[in-house]
């Protein structure tokens, strides 16, 4: 029987129901001799959000360049939706376009508000009727409504954070990657941020998030992964994970988290 559930996704006592979207097989990575990444398995679910936790270093950001292909890992496959991404450049050209990612300090054009968001899809060559409904519709979503003209380099840290989640999100992304999307804000502003993030992902978009926040961690993700020193240690749902850890790293990492 169910025992809660978030975006429309219900979790029951041995877990997380959903449909495959994501598989990562045997992924590892190095940067000359040291393997950032080692030997990674996991299987992402349609309509989740899904957590990497572990600390600076751990290979978090790593992974998420590798899922958005900004990095080419040296061993392993990425399935997307039954196809191996990595098989030839048409389909990893193919498969980015369904992926969007967030990275920690968001870029900001010197530009319109308007223009920024509307920039990947202008990139794409939609037709400008399409590129003003939707760009309206991703202001709405994070709260930027009547800043369309306001030049982006005059926004606050915490909107311009907001902006770059609009441009994310501006084409409807099957996959949404965040990276510590909240490390740099004030409490606020966190709290608007998670509130898009589950906003979003009600509307079907699957999101992985990197963070070492526990506690945000525990408020907006279905499951989450332990991540340290490159290797994937254990994955459960967000309850189990905190309350019943199986592997004696995890308890060790999350209780001195929550020190901080």
């Amino acid at each position: 029987m169910p025992i809660s559930s978030r975006g429309g996704i219900e979790l029951t006592e041995t877990g997380l129901l959903g449909i495959e979207l994501l598989k990562i097989e045997n992924l590892g990575i190095s940067f000359g001799k040291k393997a950032a990444l080692k030997n990674l398995n996991l299987t992402i679910r349609r309509g989740e959000v899904f957590a990497l936790i572990g600390p600076s270093g751990a290979g978090k950001t790593t992974l998420l360049r590798i899922l958005n292909f900004f990095e080419n890992p040296t061993s392993g496959r990425l399935i997307f939706d039954g196809v191996d991404c990595l098989e030839s450049p048409d389909e990893i050209k193919n498969c980015r376009r369904r992926m969007s990612m967030l990275f920690q300090m968001p870029a900001v054009f010197n530009t319109s508000v308007f223009k920024n968001v509307a920039y990947g899809l202008s990139v794409r060559k939609v037709d400008k009727s399409t590129i003003q409904r939707k760009v309206r519709d991703a202001l709405e979503i994070v709260g930027l409504c009547g800043k369309e003209n306001q030049n982006a380099r005059t926004l606050s840290g915490g909107e311009a954070q907001r902006m770059a989640f609009a441009r994310a999100v501006v084409y409807n992304p099957d996959i949404l990657l965040l990276d510590e999307p909240t490390a740099n804000l004030d409490p606020a502003n966190v709290a608007k941020i998670e509130d898009i993030i589950k906003q979003v992902n009600r509307a079907g978009t699957t999101i992985i998030i990197a963070t070492h926040n526990i506690a945000q961690v525990r408020r907006i993700a279905h499951r989450a992964g332990i991540l340290l020193d490159g290797e994937l240690i254990e994955v459960n749902t967000t309850q189990a994970i905190f309350t019943k850890p199986k592997d004696a790293r995890t308890s060790a990492f999350i209780k001195n988290e929550m020190v901080y």
